[in-house]
């Protein structure tokens, strides 16, 4: 028999059905399930009209546990109007909020936790929301990301690695020599195309070319078409981006004489940073969100030959053109 939580809708048909036929508390209690003093008191609130008591019932049940309920505290003007003012104005977070108040020994407190819910209540919309779902979130310094706890293990987009970065061979780690890879690609407009790019850890020596979209399989055929065109010797290892658009590289390990991939940790960009510094350079000429679908190879070519001819401290102010195929240059 239950003694836990409040009487269903359908429970209170079946009341109403059970009185009607002639039942006391104790045999309707026993019918559904509950103690014979719950069906007593059931019928003592709703002895006025009993023909529709079961619809009645549930509507005073409704009205009372709104009623029960403590007024959330954003429903106060006052206190609504000074937590947008320190958000919007002043671009303090909830927490700063919450202990400046109780710092100050305001007439009111409430907890950095109230406010999250309400602003992602939409308590705190002060117009319509986005397409994305987001309103007063855009109003936080973090525009509402997702923010994940210490120790949290991400399970989304994952993809099976062949090799991790610690087995990579010290020549690479150590810039020993020509032809360990790190890849990438870099995005344009949303959904639209991107860039692949490989960079040369040794020389800073650069090959990128376009894709229509950022697939696995068209990312793999541009990889190798761009390192295929190279001798054997200069195609030792790559160090991709985690990304799904790499997870299907053991097409290209089959396609390239067995070149072996070694994958860098979860989110851990710096251990190939030398294809995120070259990326950079790329975006002087191609800003986020700039769509790149317009451009022709010839341009992107155009961007990558002026990135491999620019002189560089790290290489004794060589460029990585020269270092990379051993030529001396007039570059002036």
């Amino acid at each position: 028999m239950s003694h836990l939580g409040h009487l269903t809708m359908q429970e209170r048909e079946r009341i109403l059905i059970l009185r009607v036929q002639g039942k006391g508390p104790t045999a309707i209690g026993k019918a559904i399930g509950r103690c014979k003093s719950v069906i007593s008191r059931e019928l003592v609130r709703n002895r006025v009209n009993e023909s529709n008591s079961a619809v009645s019932a549930q509507k005073r049940y409704q009205r009372c546990r709104e009623k029960s309920k403590r007024p959330k505290l954003l429903e106060n003007l006052e206190i609504k109007e000074t937590v947008l003012r320190l958000i919007l104005m002043q671009q303090w977070t909830p927490e700063q909020i919450s202990n400046r108040l109780a710092h100050e020994n305001s007439a009111f407190s409430i907890s950095y936790n109230t406010i999250y819910r309400a602003i992602y209540a939409g308590m705190l919309d002060t117009k319509k929301r986005s397409r994305n779902g987001r309103g007063a979130e855009k109003m936080l310094r973090h525009r509402g990301k997702t923010r994940r706890k210490k120790g949290t293990v991400e399970t989304r987009g994952k993809i099976v690695i062949s090799n991790p970065i610690e087995a990579r061979p010290q020549e690479a780690a150590q810039r020993k020599a020509i032809g360990h890879w790190e890849a990438d690609t870099m995005a344009g407009k949303m959904g639209s195309a991107c860039l692949v790019t490989i960079t040369d850890r040794a020389s800073r020596f650069l090959l990128a070319a376009k894709v229509v979209k950022k697939l696995a399989g068209l990312v793999n055929d541009k990889m190798i078409a761009l390192l295929g065109s190279l001798p054997k010797h200069k195609r030792r290892s790559i160090t991709p981006d985690r990304g799904k658009e790499f997870a299907k590289h053991s097409l290209v390990t089959s396609a390239l004489d067995g070149l072996p991939f070694y994958f860098p940790d979860p989110h851990a960009p710096w251990q190939r940073g030398t294809n995120e510094n070259t990326n950079g350079l790329l975006r002087e000429y191609l800003p986020k969100r700039q769509d790149m679908a317009p451009l022709s190879d010839d341009e992107v070519l155009a961007f990558v030959d002026k990135i491999y001819h620019r002189p560089r401290k790290c290489l004794g102010w060589k460029s990585p053109q020269e270092v990379f195929f051993g030529l001396s240059l007039h570059l002036i």
